[in-house]
């Protein structure tokens, strides 16, 4: 997916009062009452109608259902909506571990063998013992799957394939249940 101009500005950063609202972060629950749900319908439809008219709609919607599982309002659409959307469209998006990337240590979980291959293959001049910092673990722990890895037979993985713009464009349509116009800048 083609990347925009940095100087191409979002719409929803000139609105943040509108979009980090509270009532479009989280749904409305019953008990909230029907005044609450009014004012949601109300904000999201302001929204709605600031994404549509964004340069950025196209690969900001793209990536909230293809890439990234983000919460809150986004492209037009709401979190159950992107849901429906992965599902139609057959994609799998996995929250970002953000702990992970950043390099925090979180102790008494669970070490993914994974994780250990993917951080010494991304630091290979790295000391077993520096990973083993980085993820938390002992080394013993970084060895076991390191040697695991050695003795493993080599895996075959299947390359993803990305659904289309146009699909991702189709399939907001009929979840969202209106079609986006084109007023979007194109990026060679």
């Amino acid at each position: 997916m083609p990347h925009a101009p940095i100087e191409t500005r979002a719409a929803c950063i000139d609105n943040p009062a509108l979009f980090q609202h509270e009532l479009l972060e989280e749904p409305v629950k019953a008990r909230q009452g029907t005044d609450a749900q009014r004012r949601q319908a109300l904000l999201a439809a302001r929204a709605a109608a600031v994404c549509a008219g964004c340069p950025l709609f196209t690969s900001c919607l793209y990536e909230a259902v293809v890439d990234h599982d983000v919460a809150g309002f986004v492209a037009g659409s709401t979190e159950a909506q992107r849901v429906q959307m992965r599902h139609a469209l057959g994609v799998k998006v996995e929250p970002d571990d953000l702990d992970v990337l950043s390099g925090v240590v979180r102790g008494g979980r669970q070490i993914n063998h994974d994780e250990v291959v993917r951080l010494r293959q991304a630091n290979p001049h790295e000391s077993l013992e520096v990973l083993a910092m980085r993820l938390g673990c002992s080394l013993s722990t970084v060895k076991r799957h390191m040697r695991r890895a050695r003795t493993a037979p080599a895996e075959v993985k299947l390359a993803i394939v990305k659904p289309s713009v146009e699909r991702v464009l189709a399939v907001f349509a009929a979840v969202v249940g209106y079609p986006r116009r084109p007023r979007e800048q194109r990026v060679a």
